[in-house]
């Protein structure tokens, strides 16, 4: 196929594919999916190997959120039946993140309910950093606490963060149609935020919540240019008690193309397998590990995942291998500034330009609802039950 040959050699050299190429990936047939799996394995293999990083998520603080992102169980007003908490201690938190490491995890992510932190709360943060520091010294750290204020970025890099992660979620048109409490915009800056503190900046989307092709391009090309070290792609959760609990748009299929498309618009970026591949992705999740480099080991934030010893044997039965502490997750070229540097501009003077109107829906490869997958967490962080690791 013409356009999986363009998007490889593209892939190899870095370069930006066109709207128009990327919106293509995601209308190919199902028959033509194995093609599109093993055209974008070749990018994926060229950058990073056979290699997955494992990441584990901590959550220090769950629900009673007064944002209302649509997707999240611990939304303003959620009648979610999920796990709530205040604030871990420091070292329930290491305790947590040990357990984590223990099964594999190079990354431990610790996240937090809230529109953003008060100073108080980089306190607390930084005090758990360095518990997990003085347990696991070559652990990276991921802080995820929604929007940040001037300094905070920086005050979180000098506690010995790692990283940052704040998702754009969907395309800048349709964000006020999930979220109307803070911004996209908002959300751009509070990236731009650790990266100016030197910090690597882990932003990325949520797929299945109704949006069109053209807004999943557009939020891909968008995390392209804002060219953050790992993206994270999440795969909607539809949590009872959410407004969209409803929304089953995705097939297993519809999920690779999705990753698949990822991967070629960034081509030498950490891409995360993140919540929902369970769900959506089903017995068809290791041919997921074709396309990114990365994923969540064990439980997410407020619903569980498959039991930690079967990731491990997934990425074991389907040839590749964990990604040790002492190896370098990223190309050598994004040491030094990224993508952005480095990348040659498309070719097409259609990336500026507006998204195709023959992009198909997302609804019209709609799946049945498969709530019995949908579990929510009663292990862990904020219980006195052990860990998924």
């Amino acid at each position: 196929m013409d356009l999986l040959n363009t998007l490889v050699e593209k892939g190899l050299r870095r370069e930006l594919p066109s709207r128009e190429e990327a919106l293509a990936v995601l209308t190919t047939s199902d028959d033509d999916l194995l093609e599109v799996v093993a055209a974008a394995g070749k990018v994926r293999r060229q950058w990073f190997g056979r290699r997955v990083k494992l990441n584990y998520l901590v959550n220090l603080k769950s629900g009673l959120c007064p944002e209302d992102c649509s997707y999240c169980s611990q939304r303003l007003g959620s009648e979610a039946g999920i796990l709530k908490y205040t604030w871990l201690k420091p070292d329930e938190a290491s305790k947590a993140a040990a357990a984590g490491v223990a099964g594999g995890a190079k990354r431990v992510c610790l996240v937090a309910s809230g529109r953003g932190p008060t100073d108080r709360d980089v306190d607390r943060v930084s005090k758990t950093i360095g518990a997990i520091k003085e347990q696991n010294a070559d652990v990276e750290v991921c802080a995820c606490l929604g929007l940040l204020s001037d300094g905070q970025a920086e005050r979180l890099k000098a506690a010995g963060a790692d990283a940052y992660n704040h998702n754009l979620n969907t395309s800048e048109s349709t964000y006020g149609d999930i979220t109307t409490t803070h911004t996209y915009a908002d959300r751009v800056e509070t990236v731009r935020h650790a990266q100016g503190a030197g910090l690597s900046a882990c932003s990325g989307l949520i797929a299945g919540m109704g949006e069109s092709d053209a807004d999943l391009v557009d939020v891909v090309f968008a995390l392209r240019a804002l060219d953050p070290d790992s993206v994270p792609v999440n795969f909607l959760i539809p949590v009872e008690g959410t407004p969209l609990a409803g929304e089953w748009n995705l097939t297993p299929q519809r999920a690779l193309r999705i990753l698949a498309m990822v991967r070629f618009v960034c081509p030498d970026v950490e891409v995360r397998l993140a919540g929902g591949r369970e769900v959506h992705l089903r017995t068809m999740q290791p041919l997921a590990l074709h396309l990114v480099n990365s994923i969540f080991l064990g439980d997410y934030l407020t619903t569980e995942g498959q039991e930690g010893k079967a990731d491990l044997d997934m990425i074991a039965d389907a040839g590749f291998e964990v990604e040790g502490a002492g190896t370098a997750t990223l190309p050598e070229h994004r040491s030094g500034g990224g993508c952005a540097s480095a990348c040659a501009p498309s070719d097409s003077a259609a990336s500026d330009s507006a998204p195709s109107d023959s992009a198909s829906s997302a609804g019209a490869e709609a799946s049945s609802a498969r709530t019995d997958l949908v579990t929510v967490r009663r292990r862990g962080a904020g219980t006195d039950l052990a860990p998924n690791a």
